[in-house]
């Protein structure tokens, strides 16, 4: 499967970044993104769609709240290439399901990481996020 260019983007139910890796990073092995990486990606991606709701929209830098989102579950990974430093890779993430409390949001988000335009990780995650 093939993507059109990824434009850095968030909305009420949808996400697009971009990561570059750099050697740096926590984690990089061997001079690649660890599968954990992949998957630390898309839920850091994903996440924004539900987390962005603690803000309010003049916060820019996130100074005003404290937010903490946890992946509650891992209901499907498919990781087929591992991307190297130096590379940059795009993901899109899409709200599936969303429960609202006073306590925390519970959400199910369904994300796809892509280098180059190939699809190299597909999965779907489930998050709890409050304030702290």
């Amino acid at each position: 499967m093939l993507m059109a260019s990824v434009t850095p983007y968030l909305d009420e139910t949808s996400v697009e970044t971009r990561f570059k890796i750099e050697d740096t990073c926590i984690f990089v092995k061997n001079g690649y993104l660890s599968e954990t990486g992949l998957i630390e990606n898309a839920a850091q991606t994903c996440a924004a769609i539900v987390g962005q709701s603690f803000f309010d929209d003049d916060d820019k830098d996130g100074s005003k709240n404290k937010v903490i989102g946890y992946i509650s579950a891992v209901k499907k990974v498919q990781i087929t290439t591992l991307p190297k430093v130096g590379e940059t890779i795009a993901t899109k993430g899409n709200l599936i399901s969303r429960y609202d409390n006073d306590a925390f949001s519970s959400c199910t988000i369904a994300s796809e990481t892509f280098r180059n335009g190939e699809l190299i990780v597909a999965c779907t995650l489930n998050f709890l996020i409050h304030e702290v």
